[in-house]
């Protein structure tokens, strides 16, 4: 149970369990820290559990934060440092509060470890042993873990995805009988436990998640997407396997990741077979997007986020000829802020296809984005605002209405993006006086 294990413990980290112990307490630091350790990772925090209760760790220390005080978590500050500090917790009124009690009932064996200076390593439930065979192993009874709280079945995922661990198989057992609890869980956490998958660098670890029939309940459009074949020639998975392949060749970025895994979520709903069996799915991009908007706005993304993924799906399909006048006009349409996300997205779509294309289509988005940097390198005119005239000087010309000077500063500009020499300021004129005259000649 006890290995000889030696920490250099932050200052802060090491004063506050000595001023516990000077105290007559137990005080231990405890999970994940422990865990990054023995990965020879750095704890990102710190957190340690304690014999005291809340009232007395506050005693003791000068300056506390009560962070958790229903769940027995008070925050203690040293200096710049902030510690989490718990007093040992229990599931069961019956039993005693102590150290093993409080491992006994945490999630996993990597993540039910303690450690003290003078105490070494204190590792009840052998979560050494699965570290080192790269196993995650609830501790216990499983399902009992489960039921304390549903969402370790997602986190049980997530950390074979971080980690590259597998899940024990009664573990595994264990999420499938109790998979239907994930219902009781709030859509924010289980949102940031989707997108720690999404973003790790396993993200093909999230097809556990259907595995263990927590999908269905947490991402229903989603799950329905492994049961879309696509007979085209261009594809040789289905809609989900397809997603989940494009996810893994697109960098970490959490609004790139959810809008590959959501792209093409529409085409469950348009797909249509030709009379040579042949499957299109018309549309689907549009229908995509309602349903990324929904699915997103359920787990309680931000608006930044939510626009960011929609605007990328809706032109995931869009077909740009790599040439300087189409690459200005998708510019203008999709904007530049979101231009080469989008060329990611496209890129990874690419990728999770039939092989057989992808030599021609990275060649393809390759000339495109050499385009889109020249055409960033000499500032060429992009939008309205790129424009050597402004409605100042349109109304200067006679122009009154706003709804009008709008529509002829965008005729204007479709002008000079198929000749971005017209963006002078005479050639503008010129052209918005003609407009008018058109105008003048018409009513």
């Amino acid at each position: 149970m006890t290995e000889h294990f030696s920490v250099k413990l932050p200052e802060e980290v090491a004063h506050i369990l000595k001023a516990l112990n000077d105290n007559n307490h137990q005080a231990y630091i405890v999970g994940g820290c422990v865990r990054d350790i023995i990965l020879n990772k750095d704890p990102k925090d710190w957190d340690i559990s304690t014999s005291a209760t809340t009232d007395e760790i506050k005693a003791i220390f000068n300056k506390t934060i009560d962070t958790g005080i229903k769940h027995g978590t008070v925050s203690v500050v040293i200096g710049n440092k902030v510690v989490e500090v718990t007093s040992f917790r229990t599931f069961n009124p019956d039993e005693s509060k102590s150290l093993i009690t409080d491992l006994s009932h945490r999630d996993l064996t990597i993540n039910s470890m303690a450690y003290h200076p003078e105490e070494g390593l204190l590792d009840p439930f052998s979560g050494l042993e699965d570290i080192k065979n790269a196993v995650i192993r609830a501790v216990g009874n499983p399902s009992d873990r489960f039921m304390e709280d549903p969402l370790r079945m997602l986190r049980a995922v997530r950390f074979s995805a971080t980690l590259g661990f597998d899940i024990d198989k009664s573990t595994l057992d264990a999420i499938k009988s109790c998979s239907q609890l994930i219902v009781n869980i709030s859509r924010e956490r289980i949102r940031d436990e989707l997108t720690k998958i999404l973003i790790s660098n396993r993200p093909f670890k999230f097809i556990l998640l259907r595995d263990v029939q927590l999908l269905k309940y947490i991402l229903p459009e989603f799950d329905i997407c492994f049961d879309i074949t696509q007979n085209h020639p261009y594809h040789i998975y289905n809609v989900a396997e397809h997603s989940l392949k494009a996810v893994s060749e697109i960098e970490n970025d959490i609004g790139l990741r959810w809008a590959i895994l959501l792209h093409d979520t529409g085409k469950a709903v348009t797909k249509f077979t030709d009379k040579d069996g042949t499957d299109h799915f018309y549309g689907h991009p549009e229908k995509s997007v309602d349903i990324a908007k929904n699915v997103l706005e359920r787990l309680k993304f931000d608006n930044k986020t939510i626009a960011k993924v929609c605007r990328l799906i809706r032109h995931h399909d869009k077909r740009i000829q790599p040439d300087f006048k189409s690459v200005r006009k998708a510019v203008n349409t999709i904007g530049e802020d979101f231009f080469m996300d989008l060329l990611k997205v496209q890129e990874a779509d690419k990728k999770g296809q039939n092989p057989e294309f992808l030599n021609t289509s990275l060649t393809e988005l390759n000339k495109i984005k050499e385009i889109y940097k020249e055409i960033s390198n000499e500032k060429h005119c992009l939008s309205v605002k790129d424009l050597k005239i402004n409605g100042r000087d349109l109304i200067a010309l006679g122009f009154r209405q706003s709804k009008e000077i709008g529509c002829i500063l965008e005729k204007l500009l479709n002008n000079v993006l198929e000749k971005p020499e017209l963006n002078t300021y005479n050639d503008l004129i010129e052209m918005a006086k003609s407009l008018k005259n058109q105008q003048g000649e018409s009513l």
